[in-house]
């Protein structure tokens, strides 16, 4: 278990890539286990994804952002998001991706890490927050609907075979956010 003091959290680089592919496939496998076809998640190839985050880090989007929490041995989470075109139903920032490997999780380092990222989005402008949690992610909702995440919204997911859906969770006010860590 991880102690959340010796937990840095901060922006990915390029060099991240090999780790962010570890951490990725991990969690995955670890928290959709169950809720997404099992031979998928034993097929996540971690050098694949290592590939993508390499590209992503080195030709990121204008307001894109990835932050990582790093632990004594090494990355252990990471967070994703960025500004979006305001419209109707959505909101001036998206959260695409929150992941930790399951020992890093309930210790605080969640809350941490998307209150980093609010405060981050909120510097570029940001006033409000959304994000999508598969619905069967029970732990994943509870946890925003703790930090005071609002259910708004839900669609079919495509993919995995068929048949799941997302919820999206939204903050109005993202400052609620930056005060959680």
């Amino acid at each position: 278990m991880e102690r959340l003091a010796e937990i840095a959290i901060t922006p990915a680089g390029p060099g991240d890539s090999a780790e962010l592919g570890d951490v990725h496939v991990a969690s995955w496998r670890q928290t959709y286990a169950g809720l997404l076809p099992q031979t998928y998640l034993a097929a996540m190839n971690p050098h694949l994804h290592a590939r993508r985050w390499r590209h992503q880090l080195t030709r990121a989007r204008s307001g894109e952002i990835v932050l990582v929490a790093e632990g004594p041995g090494g990355l252990i989470g990471y967070c994703a998001g960025a500004l979006t075109a305001r419209q109707a139903d959505a909101a001036d920032a998206e959260v695409f991706t929150l992941y930790l490997v399951k020992p890093a999780q309930g210790i605080g380092l969640g809350r941490r890490l998307l209150a980093s990222m609010a405060r981050v989005l909120a510097a570029q402008g940001a006033t409000s927050l959304r994000l999508w949690v598969l619905n069967g992610n029970q732990a994943a909702r509870g946890f925003y609907e703790r930090l005071g995440g609002r259910a708004v919204q839900e669609r079919a997911v495509s993919g995995w075979g068929g048949g799941l859906k997302e919820t999206a969770y939204r903050w109005d006010d993202i400052g609620t956010l930056t005060d959680q860590a």
